[in-house]
């Protein structure tokens, strides 16, 4: 079964990776300091805008889930409740057959004699 902290914990390598890597790009970029701090803050942002929006897909996701899996527990019981009724069909039918061949049974061992 899937581990339900997976969304959470991909939010968080998500925004660690792109931090990484906007350090990584930023070190090696040939600015002077306050431009690369600026840039810093304004990608900062923009990563965190974006971890912000995957974090509300990841929500509107768990929420359908949760929809899709009382759905699914609602069909179930109604297949289990007509299950139930389908068998207590199939027995009554089978007792009643058997009751009836019973008594022709009877009929035709009476003819016999």
């Amino acid at each position: 079964m899937a581990n339900k902290d997976s969304g959470s914990g991909f939010n968080i390598g998500f925004v660690l990776g792109a931090i990484a890597g906007l350090a990584v790009g930023f070190f090696y970029a040939p600015r002077p300091g306050k431009e690369t701090r600026e840039l810093l803050r304004e990608k900062a942002e923009k990563v965190k805008e974006g971890a912000e929006k995957v974090k509300e897909k990841a929500e509107k996701v768990k929420e359908k889930a949760e929809k899709v899996k009382e759905k699914a527990t609602e069909v179930v019981e109604e297949v289990k409740e007509k299950a139930t009724e389908v068998v207590e069909e199939v027995k009554e039918t089978a007792a009643e057959t058997r009751k009836k061949a019973r008594a022709r049974l009877g009929e035709l061992k009476e003819r016999a004699k």
